[in-house]
């Protein structure tokens, strides 16, 4: 059985998307501020998060205000993956989703002050898309912030 990513669109304080990778009996996790991109032209910032428990990836509601990460949570794509290479400050994948698919990669900032941000980045491959547009499936919550 392959293992599995979901992406969360996240309405929080600030509109974000968390991407996570099954790895290890845990989903890694990276707050994506700007989305995922089917563009190789386009590097997103990628900063790390706790793992979370399996059973989170199929999680949508809404996580009640004064608790972390408070607002709503709808899984914005998700579907199998397959490691490619994975080594200190590097991990290559290709995602099987429904929006999301071919060869990505996460790799690591070295400058960065805290060893928690990384970059997201479409490879160049045949479902590389130059121009692609993220897109919503929920609407922006009266008052919300969008990502930066």
């Amino acid at each position: 059985m392959s293992p599995r990513f979901v992406v969360h669109e996240h309405h929080a304080s600030r509109l974000h998307f968390d991407f996570r990778l099954e790895m290890e009996g845990a989903l890694r996790s990276w707050a994506v501020p700007k989305g995922p991109s089917m563009d190789p032209g386009e590097k997103r910032l990628a900063v790390e998060v706790e793992d979370h428990p399996l059973e989170y990836g199929d999680f949508e509601g809404i996580i009640p205000e004064g608790e972390y990460g408070a607002g709503r949570v709808v899984i914005w794509d998700g579907g199998d993956y397959r490691l490619l290479e994975q080594i200190e400050d590097k991990i290559i994948f290709s995602l099987e989703g429904n929006k999301l698919r071919g060869n990505f990669a996460l790799v690591r900032l070295r400058k960065s002050k805290t060893g928690k941000d990384w970059l997201l980045i479409k490879q160049k491959d045949k479902h590389a898309f130059p121009g692609w547009k993220l897109s919503l499936v929920l609407p922006p919550a009266e008052g919300e912030r969008p990502a930066e």
